[in-house]
Protein backbone atom coordinates (compact mmCIF):
# COMPACT_ATOMS: atom_id res chain seq x y z
CA UNK A 1 0.00 0.00 0.00
CA UNK A 2 1.27 3.44 -0.87
CA UNK A 3 -0.80 6.34 0.39
CA UNK A 4 0.06 10.02 0.26
CA UNK A 5 0.41 11.51 3.73
CA UNK A 6 -1.06 14.96 4.24
CA UNK A 7 -0.09 16.99 7.26
CA UNK A 8 -2.43 19.34 9.01
CA UNK A 9 -3.08 22.73 7.36
CA UNK A 10 -0.13 25.03 7.88
CA UNK A 11 2.31 22.21 8.70
CA UNK A 12 5.20 21.34 6.46
CA UNK A 13 5.23 17.93 4.82
CA UNK A 14 7.01 15.40 7.02
CA UNK A 15 6.62 17.58 10.11
CA UNK A 16 6.39 16.21 13.62
CA UNK A 17 8.58 14.36 16.08
CA UNK A 18 10.83 11.66 14.67
CA UNK A 19 8.86 8.85 16.32
CA UNK A 20 5.64 10.16 14.76
CA UNK A 21 7.17 10.44 11.29
CA UNK A 22 8.54 6.90 11.59
CA UNK A 23 5.16 5.52 12.67
CA UNK A 24 3.44 7.27 9.76
CA UNK A 25 5.93 5.75 7.33
CA UNK A 26 5.11 2.24 8.57
CA UNK A 27 1.40 3.05 8.30
CA UNK A 28 1.82 4.18 4.70
CA UNK A 29 3.92 1.15 3.75
CA UNK A 30 1.72 -1.54 5.36
CA UNK A 31 0.27 -4.08 2.92
CA UNK A 32 -3.50 -4.49 2.65
CA UNK A 33 -5.70 -6.99 0.84
CA UNK A 34 -6.31 -6.31 -2.87
CA UNK A 35 -10.00 -5.60 -2.25
CA UNK A 36 -9.10 -2.68 0.05
CA UNK A 37 -8.31 0.57 -1.76
CA UNK A 38 -6.67 3.18 0.47
CA UNK A 39 -5.86 6.83 0.16
CA UNK A 40 -4.80 9.61 2.45
CA UNK A 41 -7.40 11.84 4.09
CA UNK A 42 -7.15 14.98 6.25
CA UNK A 43 -6.64 14.05 9.89
CA UNK A 44 -8.56 15.67 12.78
CA UNK A 45 -6.69 18.67 14.17
CA UNK A 46 -7.91 19.10 17.74
CA UNK A 47 -7.66 15.62 19.24
CA UNK A 48 -3.88 15.44 19.47
CA UNK A 49 -0.88 17.59 18.54
CA UNK A 50 -0.05 15.26 15.62
CA UNK A 51 -2.29 13.05 13.51
CA UNK A 52 -2.31 11.17 10.22
CA UNK A 53 -5.23 9.35 8.61
CA UNK A 54 -6.16 6.88 5.89
CA UNK A 55 -9.53 6.15 4.34
CA UNK A 56 -10.44 2.90 2.61
CA UNK A 57 -13.14 1.36 0.47
CA UNK A 58 -13.68 -2.37 0.03
CA UNK A 59 -14.50 -2.98 -3.63
CA UNK A 60 -15.34 -6.26 -5.34
CA UNK A 61 -16.26 -6.37 -9.05
CA UNK A 62 -16.51 -2.56 -9.06
CA UNK A 63 -19.07 -2.63 -6.24
CA UNK A 64 -18.32 -0.77 -3.01
CA UNK A 65 -19.21 -3.05 -0.12
CA UNK A 66 -17.76 -1.18 2.84
CA UNK A 67 -15.77 1.82 3.94
CA UNK A 68 -13.49 2.76 6.80
CA UNK A 69 -10.97 5.14 8.32
CA UNK A 70 -7.83 4.74 10.38
CA UNK A 71 -6.38 7.67 12.33
CA UNK A 72 -3.04 7.65 14.13
CA UNK A 73 -2.82 10.19 16.96
CA UNK A 74 0.37 11.24 18.73
CA UNK A 75 0.88 13.34 21.84
CA UNK A 76 4.57 13.50 22.80
CA UNK A 77 3.58 14.53 26.34
CA UNK A 78 1.57 11.35 26.80
CA UNK A 79 -2.10 10.91 27.54
CA UNK A 80 -3.35 9.25 30.72
CA UNK A 81 -6.47 7.95 28.98
CA UNK A 82 -4.35 6.28 26.31
CA UNK A 83 -1.65 4.94 28.60
CA UNK A 84 0.94 6.01 26.03
CA UNK A 85 1.84 8.63 23.46
CA UNK A 86 0.08 7.06 20.45
CA UNK A 87 -3.53 6.07 19.82
CA UNK A 88 -5.19 4.28 16.90
CA UNK A 89 -8.77 5.23 16.06
CA UNK A 90 -10.67 3.18 13.48
CA UNK A 91 -14.06 3.15 11.84
CA UNK A 92 -15.56 0.44 9.65
CA UNK A 93 -18.99 0.31 8.02
CA UNK A 94 -20.45 -2.42 5.85
CA UNK A 95 -23.78 -3.38 4.32
CA UNK A 96 -25.06 -6.68 5.67
CA UNK A 97 -27.99 -9.02 5.22
CA UNK A 98 -30.97 -7.56 7.17
CA UNK A 99 -31.57 -10.91 8.84
CA UNK A 100 -28.00 -10.88 10.11
CA UNK A 101 -28.48 -7.32 11.32
CA UNK A 102 -31.38 -8.44 13.50
CA UNK A 103 -29.25 -11.04 15.28
CA UNK A 104 -28.80 -9.88 18.91
CA UNK A 105 -25.34 -11.46 18.96
CA UNK A 106 -24.04 -9.48 15.98
CA UNK A 107 -22.64 -6.62 18.07
CA UNK A 108 -20.48 -8.98 20.13
CA UNK A 109 -19.45 -10.81 16.98
CA UNK A 110 -18.56 -7.50 15.33
CA UNK A 111 -16.24 -6.61 18.21
CA UNK A 112 -14.60 -10.03 17.93
CA UNK A 113 -13.86 -9.29 14.25
CA UNK A 114 -11.58 -6.51 15.46
CA UNK A 115 -9.90 -8.30 18.34
CA UNK A 116 -9.42 -11.47 16.30
CA UNK A 117 -7.83 -9.44 13.48
CA UNK A 118 -5.45 -7.70 15.87
CA UNK A 119 -4.44 -11.04 17.36
CA UNK A 120 -4.11 -12.75 13.99
CA UNK A 121 -1.74 -10.08 12.70
CA UNK A 122 0.29 -9.96 15.89
CA UNK A 123 -0.57 -6.36 16.74
CA UNK A 124 0.66 -5.34 20.18
CA UNK A 125 -2.06 -3.17 21.76
CA UNK A 126 -3.67 -2.13 25.02
CA UNK A 127 -6.67 -0.20 26.39
CA UNK A 128 -9.02 -1.08 23.54
CA UNK A 129 -12.50 0.42 23.61
CA UNK A 130 -15.30 1.02 21.16
CA UNK A 131 -18.84 0.45 19.96
CA UNK A 132 -20.62 -1.76 17.45
CA UNK A 133 -23.86 -0.48 15.94
CA UNK A 134 -26.22 -2.71 13.96
CA UNK A 135 -29.05 -1.09 11.98
CA UNK A 136 -31.83 -2.61 9.90
CA UNK A 137 -34.20 -0.55 7.77
CA UNK A 138 -37.70 -1.56 6.68
CA UNK A 139 -39.60 0.43 4.04
CA UNK A 140 -43.30 1.27 4.14
CA UNK A 141 -46.00 3.08 2.17
CA UNK A 142 -44.77 4.28 -1.18
CA UNK A 143 -41.39 2.66 -0.49
CA UNK A 144 -42.81 -0.72 0.57
CA UNK A 145 -41.47 -2.43 -2.54
CA UNK A 146 -37.92 -1.46 -1.66
CA UNK A 147 -36.03 -4.36 -0.03
CA UNK A 148 -34.96 -4.04 3.61
CA UNK A 149 -31.34 -3.11 4.26
CA UNK A 150 -28.84 -3.66 7.06
CA UNK A 151 -25.59 -2.05 8.17
CA UNK A 152 -22.98 -2.69 10.82
CA UNK A 153 -20.58 -0.04 12.11
CA UNK A 154 -17.52 -0.64 14.26
CA UNK A 155 -15.87 2.32 15.99
CA UNK A 156 -12.84 1.53 18.12
CA UNK A 157 -9.59 2.84 19.50
CA UNK A 158 -6.56 1.29 21.14
CA UNK A 159 -3.02 2.13 22.18
CA UNK A 160 -0.41 0.48 19.93
CA UNK A 161 2.58 -1.07 21.64
CA UNK A 162 5.88 0.80 21.47
CA UNK A 163 9.48 -0.34 21.78
CA UNK A 164 11.90 0.82 24.47
CA UNK A 165 12.64 4.02 22.50
CA UNK A 166 8.94 4.83 22.14
CA UNK A 167 8.76 3.88 18.45
CA UNK A 168 5.59 2.34 17.03
CA UNK A 169 5.38 0.04 14.01
CA UNK A 170 1.89 0.43 12.52
CA UNK A 171 2.17 -2.44 10.03
CA UNK A 172 0.18 -5.04 11.98
CA UNK A 173 -2.42 -2.47 13.03
CA UNK A 174 -3.12 -1.43 9.44
CA UNK A 175 -3.30 -5.06 8.38
CA UNK A 176 -5.79 -5.78 11.18
CA UNK A 177 -7.93 -2.79 10.17
CA UNK A 178 -7.91 -4.03 6.57
CA UNK A 179 -8.95 -7.51 7.77
CA UNK A 180 -11.77 -6.01 9.87
CA UNK A 181 -13.16 -4.25 6.80
CA UNK A 182 -13.02 -7.43 4.72
CA UNK A 183 -14.62 -9.54 7.43
CA UNK A 184 -17.41 -7.01 7.91
CA UNK A 185 -18.39 -7.19 4.23
CA UNK A 186 -18.30 -10.98 4.29
CA UNK A 187 -15.11 -11.72 2.38
CA UNK A 188 -13.46 -15.04 3.30
CA UNK A 189 -10.09 -14.88 5.08
CA UNK A 190 -6.93 -15.36 3.07
CA UNK A 191 -5.87 -19.01 3.54
CA UNK A 192 -2.96 -19.56 5.89
CA UNK A 193 0.32 -19.62 4.03
CA UNK A 194 -1.07 -17.58 1.12
CA UNK A 195 0.10 -14.00 0.76
CA UNK A 196 -2.39 -11.65 -0.86
CA UNK A 197 -0.82 -9.32 -3.41
CA UNK A 198 -1.74 -5.76 -2.38
CA UNK A 199 -3.71 -3.79 -4.95
CA UNK A 200 -2.57 -0.27 -5.75
CA UNK A 201 -5.74 0.68 -7.59
CA UNK A 202 -7.22 3.81 -6.12
CA UNK A 203 -4.12 4.49 -4.04
CA UNK A 204 -2.10 7.64 -4.45
CA UNK A 205 1.66 7.48 -4.56
CA UNK A 206 3.90 9.96 -2.86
Amino acid sequence: MVARHETRPGAAAGAGPAEFRAAVETMRAAPVRPEVHCEDMPAPQRIAPWASALSADVTVDDEDLGTGRLILLHDPAGNDAWGGTFRCVVYARADIDPELGADPMLAAVGWSWLTDALEAHGADYAAASGTVTCVTTENFGGMAEEPPTGQVEVRASWTPGADDEGNVDMTAHVEAWSELLCTAVGLPPVPEGVTAIPSRRGQRGT
